[in-house]
């Protein structure tokens, strides 16, 4: 998107996917880690699910990018759904996630920008 290529979506696009902050899921492992009488395993990840297509839009519109969508047939062995069940984390290690997708989203798209402009 940053770029203003093609951003390829596979299948129809409206898989879900569940997507994590990097610092949450360190935070998850660590907690883990130092959680006494609990060896696991456990889920960790965010709950909340965004479609591949509401994921793509979301990214072009932040990046304020012309690209565009372009389907592809789907893979085979691609699920049509993911989605963490995080009650274990909770209970046993106190975590839930707090970043929402576009929090998340705007550093990494700052660091890709970064990047790009220095290639």
């Amino acid at each position: 998107a940053l770029k203003g290529e093609p951003i390829t979506i596979h299948g129809d696009g409206l898989q879900s996917r569940s997507f994590c902050y990097v610092t949450e899921l360190v935070d998850a492992m660590y907690r883990m880690m130092n959680t006494e009488n609990f060896t696991g395993p456990v889920n960790a990840g965010n709950p909340g699910e965004f479609t591949m297509i509401e994921l793509a839009e979301t990214v072009l519109k932040m990046t304020n990018s012309s690209s565009k969508l372009v389907k592809v047939e789907a893979r085979p062995d691609d699920p049509g759904r993911r989605q963490p069940d995080i009650t274990l984390a909770k209970e046993k290690l106190g975590w839930e996630p707090e970043i929402k997708l576009k929090e998340g989203l705007k550093p990494t798209i700052e660091y890709f920008d970064e990047l790009l402009k220095r290639s």
